[in-house]
């Protein structure tokens, strides 16, 4: 098996103070270091005092021409660094074509953890952190956008999305509208930079507030999950479990199902539609 290996190294998302001893020595140690942006990474590593071997880019345009240019590096040996501008390589930046093409041939893949925006958004939002979900960027087009949020209008955990500053405000705009304007929502704009802010409010004050344009900067927006419902009443799935019952169902396997699917209490619904059907 080849001692070499891909290493996915976190950088700075704002202070260059956040870097890590580790991601020095990496950066020095690297065969290779294949950065989205190679003028940014070697502007980092002048502020870090180190010299990488060898820079090569490594962006969306020719990710998949290079993976097995990097590839062939980690199978004589080499060690592959693979950094983004800001934060973890291969969340919603290059890298993850290198991982799954690295794993499937059982060469090793690790990691040099550190800052993260979609971590360090959702702790400073204020909103529920024990169960949360990463969307990435939001479409771009209208109706695509709207359609990814109507599905996720029954999302009950935190929700983290990058958003580009100019289209934060119909990014707002279309969450309000399909998640609803109170739903709970913080923007977390240059974070951990001179101008860090972070705003919090109901998507739809959030929105009246981007709405002019005027946000700048790396942007990171947190929405709070659906609303427990509860399950719904009992009275109002009797119709359902009837109607199960007529089409050949057994009443008590109608409302087993029933039950299965909206989390109400199966005997009371069975009792509630045996005693409708009665009388």
């Amino acid at each position: 098996m080849s001692s070499g290996r891909v290493v996915l190294a976190a950088t700075p998302i704002g202070n260059v103070a956040d870097a890590s001893p580790r991601l020095v020595a990496a950066l020095a140690e690297a065969d290779v270091v294949a950065a989205e942006d190679t003028r940014r990474l070697l502007a980092l590593a002048r502020r870090l005092g180190v010299s990488p071997r060898r820079v090569v880019s490594h962006h969306e345009h020719n990710e998949a021409e290079r993976v097995e240019e990097l590839l062939a590096v980690v199978r004589d040996g080499g060690t592959v660094l693979v950094v983004s501008d800001a934060g973890m390589p291969a969340v919603s930046d290059p890298g993850f074509a290198l991982v799954r093409a690295a794993a499937a041939e059982g060469l090793t893949v690790t990691v040099v953890p550190g800052p993260s925006a979609v971590l360090a958004a959702l702790a400073v939002s204020g909103l529920p952190t024990d169960r949360f979900t990463f969307e990435g960027f939001l479409p771009r087009r209208a109706g695509e956008r709207a359609r990814a949020v109507a599905a996720l209008a029954g999302e009950r955990r935190t929700m983290v999305f990058f958003e580009a500053p100019h289209r934060l405000a119909p990014a707002l705009a279309a969450l309000a509208e399909g998640l609803g304007a109170d739903r709970p929502a913080a923007v977390c704009r240059e974070l951990t930079k001179t101008y860090e802010e972070v705003r919090r409010g109901t998507l739809g004050e959030l929105a009246a507030w981007a709405a002019d344009g005027h946000v700048r900067g790396e942007v990171a927006v947190v929405v709070g999950g659906a609303p427990d419902q509860g399950p719904p009443a009992v009275d109002d799935l009797v119709a359902e479990v009837l109607a199960r019952a007529d089409a050949g169902e057994r009443l008590k396997d109608a409302a087993a199902a029933v039950a299965a699917a909206t989390g109400a209490a199966k005997r009371a619904l069975y009792e509630a539609a045996l005693a409708r059907r009665r009388g």
